[in-house]
């Protein structure tokens, strides 16, 4: 199993459980992230998930979107990801999930917690995050989001391309929230309905939850300690600020996020001089 995690600061939250919302490129019904949810509920956490309606693997890259329609609009979202609003089906969901002609987003009836988005794979996260998590969360958001487990790897160059990557990019950069993605080496798309024929994905399962356990237990993570505090304004917050505002960042180049406190320590003593409080 290959895991990519992108955890800007993370409150400890594995004694009480934390309010996770999964979602994934492969479609909501599928066996994976369905084996998935299982092992997380039977861990304690409070779980909503928030996928495609259908199989939207390779979809994680904007320029590989197709061409738009009239009144549907592609939006940008982090790591150029297509978030496009979703438009009511006119078929079944992935393995009869949902009846044809079932609107553009929907929830099981049995389980209000299990929702699908007839869209992308941030689009569904999107949704997740605004609305079907706080309706459930009493208005409020998830503490942490996870994509997958993906079906199949996702290595080196499928990286840009994978909407299951692309899901924990949105969550950490755009949503402010720490975004884990999975990913099984092991293909093959199952039904729901094999959950308990299916070997590999309860291995993966569970897999997965140790991980998500083991990371929500290690803590929050701080930044460099300046201006009395450990937690440095996001860039979004300097610039709105108004006025003439530079926000300087130190990136982690390997994922795409906010380097160490050690790292960020290094430029601080360069460029302390040239910085203030805001």
């Amino acid at each position: 199993m290959h895991t990519a995690s992108l955890l800007p600061a993370l409150p400890i939250l594995a004694s009480h459980g934390a309010r996770i919302l999964q979602s994934n490129d492969d479609g909501g019904a599928e066996l994976y992230i369905r084996s998935f949810n299982d092992a997380l509920n039977k861990a304690g956490h409070d779980v909503v998930l928030s996928a495609p309606a259908e199989n939207k693997s390779g979809t994680g890259e904007f320029t590989h979107a197709p061409f738009s329609s009239p009144g549907r609009i592609y939006s940008r979202s982090s790591a150029d990801s297509i978030d496009l609003e979703p438009e009511p089906r006119t078929d079944s969901c992935e393995y009869n999930s949902c009846p044809a002609n079932s609107g553009p987003i929907g929830t099981n009836k049995t389980n209000t917690r299990l929702n699908w988005v007839n869209s992308f794979p941030v689009t569904s996260a999107r949704y997740g995050i605004d609305i079907f998590g706080p309706l459930i969360w009493d208005g409020e958001g998830p503490e942490l989001v996870v994509s997958g487990p993906n079906v199949g790897s996702n290595l080196w160059v499928q990286v840009p391309f994978s909407g299951t990557a692309g899901v924990a990019v949105y969550a950490s950069h755009a949503a402010q929230i720490p975004g884990i993605a999975f990913s099984a080496a092991s293909g093959g798309w199952l039904a729901l309905k094999h959950i308990s024929r299916s070997a590999r994905s309860l291995v993966y399962a569970q897999l997965a939850t140790q991980l998500t356990n083991a990371i929500l237990a290690s803590g929050k993570s701080h930044d460099v300690e300046t201006c009395g505090g450990t937690r440095l304004p996001t860039e979004t917050s300097v610039l709105r600020g108004g006025g003439c505002r530079i926000a300087v960042s130190v990136g982690e180049s390997r994922y795409k996020t906010t380097a160490a406190a050690d790292k960020q320590a290094v430029v601080l003593k360069k460029l302390g001089s040239m910085l203030t409080c805001v």
